[in-house]
């Protein structure tokens, strides 16, 4: 009735890794009635991580038989059985494009004991294999090896279906039944070599041209959300007609994601990405000192000569911005734009007047702060992030207020000086947009690791 499935790769995605070892046990609903398990050769080096995460070396499967050797035999065994196993799509992902890659077509009905013992066991502060066998009172040996987690996984089941009273099992096969409905003209084998990992994906009309670019901290998750059976508008089935291809860029985490998208988007300029091509920055905040000595601030339209001190898409981004200045450094309305004046005079209609040589020097040193804060968001700084792999990191650069690009380096490389970094990236073209991307990233993320430069 049931096949619980553990398997160890050299990698996080099945796209472009292999199955180093897989454990399967025969479930009756009951308890395990059958075992099976092996090494296998993935017929390529096993990066050094995860020799040191598993135990598995390359000499451990040199003599071992490969999945092509195993597939029939498996395929016995999993053949009209429901797929279980813990974060079951990274396991099933594996072991589906291996058999197809053996020449077998492979679908089966998957169960995840993970969202199953969240609906069980609700309460767990962890619901990874290692902290349900402690709450559950399992002893978990060999952790990181498929026999051992395919026993501990077989033992979690066999409790969860004992405490199902609610359905839930049942429930979720009753989900997961149907196929994914994939666009008419997209060859689903594409669709199923994305990976569960963050990146910027492209769909392509029967020409090849770019027609949609997205990002996702998951990408086959956000493109199969693209083809959910729920939008039968025209505008909707049109753009899946379209679609005929898909590919993907890795990018290690959301920012990069973030910025790429936009950087491709403006590059591109496909035909169903309408909401984000109109995010060009028409407004900016300008300085400028008037025929009594009182610096002001104002709004302007972004004019090709005069460099705003800082940019925004919107009027009201603009004005939001202003307000917020206002507040914090005590500024006067009247002389931000933000209230009315009396051109004849030159005077505000309404709140404070400067009067006195004193009075305008006090605010004029007001204002000076916040044309410095506004300034000192122009610094140089770094932000890192996860990479690709897990060797890895993600380096965005920052310099003198504008994003200059991204690059990725080794974990173990260190860089101490902003030359260092502008050496390893190929500079983009500036959006003032990719900035506040940024910024609001780190707003988000307030624990972001950054490299400040003098």
């Amino acid at each position: 009735m049931y096949a619980i499935v553990d398997i160890e790769t050299t990698g996080g995605f099945a796209a472009e890794n292999a199955i180093i070892e897989i454990a399967v046990a025969l479930h009756d609903g009951q308890k395990v009635t059958g075992w099976y398990e092996t090494l296998i050769n993935p017929g390529r080096k096993i990066p050094p991580y995860i020799s040191g995460f598993t135990g598995i070396s390359d000499e451990m499967v040199a003599e071992a038989p490969s999945f092509k050797d195993i597939s029939i035999e498996l395929y016995g065994l999993l053949k009209d059985r429901i797929f279980v196993a813990h974060n079951v799509n990274f396991d099933y992902s594996f072991v589906q494009r291996a058999m197809e890659e053996s020449g077998i077509q492979y679908h089966a009905k998957r169960l995840c004991t993970v969202r199953l013992s969240r609906k069980i066991y609700p309460g767990f502060k962890s619901y990874s294999l290692g902290n349900l066998c402690q709450q559950l009172g399992i002893i978990l040996t060999d952790a990181h090896r498929a026999g051992g987690d395919t026993k501990a996984t077989a033992e979690v089941f066999t409790k969860l279906v004992a405490k199902d009273k609610e359905g839930h099992i049942a429930q979720s096969l009753k989900r997961n039944s149907g196929e994914l409905n994939l666009p008419p003209n997209l060859d689903k084998k594409k669709y199923q070599k994305l990976p569960d990992l963050p990146g910027v994906y492209y769909f392509y009309d029967q020409q090849g041209k770019v027609i949609y670019v997205g990002k996702a901290k998951d990408l086959k998750k956000r493109v199969a959300s693209h083809f959910s059976a729920n939008n039968a508008s025209e505008k909707k089935q049109s753009f899946l007609r379209e679609i005929h291809d898909v590919s993907y860029e890795l990018c290690g985490n959301e920012l990069v994601a973030l910025l790429l998208e936009s950087q491709e988007i403006k590059r591109l300029w496909p035909k169903f990405n309408r909401a984000q091509k109109h995010g060009e920055f028409r407004f900016g905040v300008y300085d400028f000192e008037d025929g009594n000595g009182i610096l002001n601030l104002g709004i302007d339209r972004a004019r090709r000569y005069f460099k705003p001190l800082i940019s925004f898409s919107s009027m009201w981004e603009a004005r939001s911005y202003m307000d917020q200045l206002v507040r914090k450094h005590g500024l006067l309305k009247a002389y931000c734009g933000l209230e009315k004046f009396d051109l004849v005079n030159g005077l505000p209609v309404a709140g404070k007047n400067l009067k006195t040589k004193k009075e305008i020097a006090t605010y004029n040193q007001k204002v000076q702060a916040a044309i410095e804060e506004i300034l000192h968001s122009k610094e140089s700084f770094a932000l890192l992030g996860e990479g690709r792999s897990a060797e890895e990191q993600s380096l965005v650069m920052i310099h003198e207020g504008r994003y200059y690009g991204y690059t990725f380096l080794e974990r173990s490389e260190i860089v101490n000086t902003v030359e260092e970094v502008l050496e390893r990236i190929e500079p983009v073209k500036d959006h003032t947009e990719s900035y506040w991307l940024i910024r609001g990233y780190l707003q988000r993320n307030v624990a972001a690791k950054i490299i400040k430069f003098n």
